[in-house]
Order: structure tokens, then C-alpha cells, then sequence
């Protein structure tokens, strides 16, 4: 909702809010009669709004003669009259904000006891106002310890007999109040999608990276070395995906978004770029198992990661790309060659560190060497001597970074046949050398692209 102006449109938009706030000012009396709750309606600039049921609320009965609404002063006197609850009043805003944030209702109390819950109101999915009940104090609530701070306006007698005169909630109804409250509040947003659902979606997605973020945090304390893209499970994304797991590929997923953020603070910019660059990859995946996956959805799904504004954009785009993908594939592909194709991939991430033959791999899948061959390019995107080397080069990037071993040691222990060989395939698949890799702390660099090496070249990967 826009502000109030002295022409026309102002007016407009007044009668607009009116309408508006009278909607909700019935529902809440209708809120009010059914629970006994104190309510109230706040507009967009965080404002309560008058003439609500039920009487004085907490505000004129309450609030006004606790000490904790106050300004830091010896005395009562001190704070200016319409200052007094500054205090409270930033607890409601960041409570709403609090809300907005994870789209659903929030539950808190404040110094003298009282529970409050409040939910958001959207429009076309911008904060229009937010809806407040309040009118029991928390079970471990003692009222009689919370003294009158403005002597003369009230006795410390009337204080308490007003604060006791609040019925005491368990945790269970407060959570029920809350969630009828919730429901008004949806009924009264409007757009063409349920936007309290997004943000609870994104909220969700944001408490599982958060969580990641909190562990490497823990293994990489201050003042380390931060830890570069990994390469080795973004391909194990790509992996998930081709076998149509959603859930392996979402979890990864959370995995790369999680180091993105965490190696990358406050550089949103880059964090979009290497989302972009997820994008392509993924839809290189889609499009070469399912038709559905067209030109136009993969050039839409560019056009969301460049218009994002924010981190939780972010993510539940990349979310819902990944599980349509799976969706699509797992709906494409055989149950067969996807039980296979798992039991294939389960034994190379077992036993790549030494030596696989495609027989010895066939085998453990249950097909024939050449068929396995040729399912395996087909649902990976690679030989499966291109997909060793490439785990071998994993494994070895993060020796290179985590240990103390030498370059021969590390080429031994990722199955390279000298130190020769392994700096040759090393750089293949990294753009650098062992020595500098290790030297530079790691990097960024993407792998190098098969159209630009020579075919011969490439064929000596084995």
C-alpha cells in the first residue's frame, strides 16, 4: 500500500486501506469473541491501527506502567511522554519482521511475562500490514515481582492486580492461538500465490545451509584456510540427478550453496555468477535425459537467478530446478538401469583409490562390459575413465590442502601410476599444477573443457 497524499490518488488509496483495515478489523473482532484474545492490526510502516475490539488494550491497561517500556532513566519522568514505549514497540517491529522473514507466526513474550503472537499480511507478495494477539501471561510468569516504575500514576497494589488479572497459557494453547491467527492472516493477503508458503518454504531451506554453515564454521575456525569449491560433490549432484534422486541431489545441493556463502561472505554478486554456472550444468543434465526440459524453461530458469535480489531467492530457485529435474528423470528413466547405474556408483566411490577394471565394475552392476560401457556414458555424461580420473583429482586436491604428504605420496595414494602422470592429469582437470594448487591454498578453477584439448590427448586418460 502506498502512503496517504493530499490529491486524488491519495485519496484513493485511503479508501483502498479502509476497505482494507475494515476487512480486517471485523475478522478480529470475530478473533476476539471466539478466543477472548486482545488483538491488533498494524499497517505497512509498522503503526497500530485504532478502534479495535475488546476494549483497552495491553498498550493502555498495561504497558505504559511497566519499567521495562521505558527509556533507561532513573525516573519516569525523564522520557518523553510519547517515548515511553520505544522500547516495546521496537520488540512488535522486529517480531513482524521476524515473521515476515519466515512467512509464518512468531511467538514471543516480553520482560513482564505477557505472550504475544503475530503473523504478516501480503499483498502481491509486499508487507502489507501484520496481525497481533496477545492476553495471557507465560506459565513461569510471577507478577508480583515487576514493581511500578512511574509512582504516582499507579499503585503498586492496582499494577499487580491488573497483570494477574491474565489468565496463565501452556505452550499448547498459545501455539493454537497462533495458528488460528495465522489463518486470518492468509485470508486476508491476496496475490496469485500463497506468499506466507514461499516464505516458509525459503525459511526452511535457509535453517538446513545454516545449519552446514555452523559445521564448517566449527572445522575452519577463524584465520583458516577457507575451503575451496568442491568440485568432487557437485559431481555427485550431477550423479543424483541423473539417477533421478531428489532428495541425495537436494541435500548436495545445500552442500555447494552452504560453502558458497560461507568461503564467499558478503559477495552476493559471485555467489549468483557460480548459480548461473550451476544452471547451465544442471540443465545439460535435464536435456539430455528428458525432451520435456526445453531451451525456453532452462533460459527461464537464467532469467530467475539474474533477477534475484537475495541469498533465499537464490536457493529456492536452484531448489526448484533440481526438483523438477530428478522428477522429470526419475518419471524418464528405467527402474533397472537406475539400480545398476547406484550399485556401480556406490562400489567406484568405494574402491576408486585403486585400480577398476570396467569388467570388475560390470560385474558388481550385473551387466555386460560393453552395455555397462554404454549406460554408464549415457547416464553420467563421461566414460567411466574420464569419471575415475576425476575423483582421483578430487581426492587429491584435498590432500594437497589438508595434509602434508608429498607429491608422490598423494599420486600413490589416488591410484596415479608416478608423480608424472598425476601432475599431467592434475592439471588436465584443474588448469594448475600439484605444486601450485597446494602453494596458491587452492582455487576456484573450473575444469577444463573437453573442446579444448586435443582429442589424442584426452584419449591418454586412462
Amino acid at each position: 500500500m502506498k502512503e496517504n497524499r493530499s490529491d486524488n490518488t491519495g485519496t484513493a488509496n485511503q479508501n483502498k486501506d479502509d476497505s482494507f483495515f475494515g476487512k480486517a478489523r471485523k475478522m478480529m473482532t470475530v478473533y476476539f469473541q471466539s478466543t477472548g484474545s486482545k488483538v491488533c492490526v498494524y499497517d505497512n510502516n509498522y503503526m497500530p491501527i485504532p478502534e479495535l475490539p475488546g476494549g483497552p488494550g495491553i498498550e493502555e491497561t498495561i504497558c505504559q506502567y511497566c519499567s521495562g517500556c521505558s527509556l533507561a532513566a532513573e525516573d519516569g519522568e525523564s522520557a518523553a511522554k510519547g517515548e515511553r514505549h520505544r522500547s516495546c514497540r521496537e520488540m512488535h517491529i522486529n517480531a513482524i519482521r521476524e515473521a515476515s522473514r519466515q512467512g509464518g507466526s512468531y511467538i514471543y513474550r516480553c520482560e513482564l511475562g505477557l505472550m504475544f503472537w503475530i503473523s504478516p499480511i501480503y499483498s502481491e507478495g509486499r508487507f502489507t500490514g501484520a496481525l497481533r494477539g496477545s492476553g495471557y501471561l507465560n506459565e513461569a510468569a510471577d507478577p508480583a515481582v515487576f514493581p511500578a516504575k512511574h509512582k504516582g500514576e499507579i499503585t503498586q497494589e492496582e499494577f499487580v492486580k491488573r497483570v494477574s488479572a491474565f489468565p496463565v497459557g501452556d505452550g499448547e494453547k498459545i501455539k493454537s492461538l497462533a495458528e488460528m491467527l495465522l489463518i486470518c492472516a492468509e485470508s486476508l493477503s491476496s496475490g496469485s500465490e500463497d506468499y506466507h508458503e514461499i516464505l516458509r518454504r525459503r525459511s526452511e531451506q535457509q535453517k538446513l545451509i545454516s545449519a552446514i554453515i555452523e559445521d564448517l564454521r566449527t572445522k575452519y575456525p577463524e584465520g583458516s584456510i577457507l575451503p575451496g569449491y568442491p568440485l568432487d560433490r557437485e559431481r555427485q549432484l550431477i550423479a543424483a540427478l541423473r539417477r533421478g534422486d531428489s532428495k541425495v541431489s537436494l541435500g548436495i545441493l545445500n552442500e555447494l550453496l552452504a560453502i558458497l556463502i560461507f568461503s564467499n561472505p558478503n559477495h552476493f554478486k559471485y555467489i549468483q555468477l557460480r548459480a548461473l554456472e550451476l544452471v547451465v550444468l544442471l540443465s545439460r543434465v535435464g536435456s539430455g535425459n528428458s525432451g520435456n526440459l526445453t531451451l525456453e524453461t532452462n533460459a527461464r530458469s537464467l532469467k530467475r537467478i539474474q533477477d534475484a535480489k537475495t541469498i533465499e531467492e537464490l536457493t529456492d530457485i536452484l531448489h526448484s530446478i533440481v526438483e523438477r529435474i530428478a522428477g522429470q528423470i526419475s518419471s524418464f528413466q528405467g527402474i533397472p538401469h537406475a539400480t545398476a547405474m547406484r550399485k556401480a556408483e556406490r562400489y567406484i566411490q568405494e574402491n576408486f583409490t585403486r585400480k577398476l577394471s570396467l569388467q570388475e565394475i560390470a560385474k558388481v552392476a550385473g551387466l555386460s562390459a560393453p552395455y555397462f560401457s554404454t549406460l554408464f556414458k549415457e547416464e553420467m555424461g563421461e566414460n567411466l575413465s574420464k569419471y575415475l580420473n576425476r575423483l582421483r583429482v578430487e581426492k587429491a586436491s584435498r590432500l594437497l590442502l589438508e595434509s602434508d604428504l608429498s607429491l608422490s605420496e598423494i599420486a600413490g595414494a589416488c591410484c596415479f601410476e608416478d608423480q608424472s602422470w598425476f601432475s599431467k592429469i592434475f592439471k588436465i582437470f584443474t588448469g594448475l599444477s600439484p605444486g601450485k594448487y597446494r602453494s596458491q591454498g587452492g582455487g576456484m578453477v573450473r575444469e577444463i573443457s573437453e573442446h579444448n584439448l586435443s582429442e589424442d590427448y584426452l584419449k591418454t586418460i586412462k
